[in-house]
Formats: C-alpha cells, structure tokens, sequence
C-alpha cells in the first residue's frame, strides 16, 4: 500500500511541474502580425493615384522592420505586378499608384515579419468595375488542381 501511495504522490507531483511548464510556454507565444490593409479611395479614378496602406502590427507593437511586397492585378489577367515597399512611419507601408485602365482589380499584402506570414488581399476599383474573378479561381485555394493531385496517386 505504501509503495501506491508514493507512486501517486510521484505522479501528481510530475502533474503539477508538466502544468506549470505548459502554462509557461503559452505565455511565452508571440502574438500574430496583423496587416490592416487598405485602399483609399475605393473606387478610384482613371489616372489618379490609389493609396495602398499596410498598418503592421504585432499587438500594441508598430512594425517597422518587415518585409512587404504588394501584388496588384487586373481581374482575370494573369499579369500581376509585384512592388517591395519600404516602411513609411508608424507601422506603415505605403504605395501610391495611378491606373491607366478602368476595371475591378485585385491586391495582396505579402508581409513578413518576426518568423511570421500574413496575406491579406483586397478588391478595389478604378472607373467601372469589370468582371471580378470567379471566387474559387487560382487566386484562391485551386481545388481543380488538388484533385487532379489526388487522382494521380
């Protein structure tokens, strides 16, 4: 009997250092870097500038040290144009470009910072809106191409 009693008082003892050592580990978690991305003005205006801003963030900490490259592109047009962009003030990475064809367009934050990743994408539009992209197209998850993976194997 005393040697089930020991054995308990062991295990509830290594319980309690295995918690403790969890809970240390959850408080040592960074926080995840936000982007807040946006777009002003939203519709914009042939030949005008656009604003593009990435507000980074890592709790109540500005970024100013990631790395950001916004990709922008017409709707159903493979072309896509990619812009690294330097830190602005703040937390802020900022773009201004001028469209010279009317249409829905598409942009991507690709923002990464502190070992972490973060891709917000956004529509916008300059003049009349065109047709936007199918909402499962190749901007998004291809499932078409994840099946034909799967089949294959």
């Amino acid at each position: 009997m005393k040697k089930f009693f020991v054995f308990l008082v062991i295990v509830l003892c290594l319980n309690i250092v295995v918690s403790c050592n969890k809970k240390d580990q959850e408080d040592n978690l960074p926080q995840m870097v936000e982007v807040d991305l946006s777009i002003k003005p939203n519709p914009g205006e042939l030949g005008k500038p656009v604003t593009f801003e990435a507000k980074v963030t890592q709790g109540k900490d500005q970024v100013e040290d990631a790395e950001v490259i916004f990709e922008i592109w017409r709707a159903k047009n493979d072309n896509h144009e990619k812009v690294e962009i330097k830190h602005s003030e703040n937390g802020i990475y900022r773009l201004e470009k001028a469209f010279n064809q009317e249409g829905t367009y598409y942009i991507i934050s690709h923002v990464t910072a502190r070992d972490m990743h973060n891709m917000p994408k956004k529509e916008f539009v300059v003049g009349t809106p065109s047709e936007p992209e199918d909402a499962n197209g190749k901007n998004t998850m291809d499932m078409d191409n994840m099946k034909e993976s799967n089949e294959g194997q």
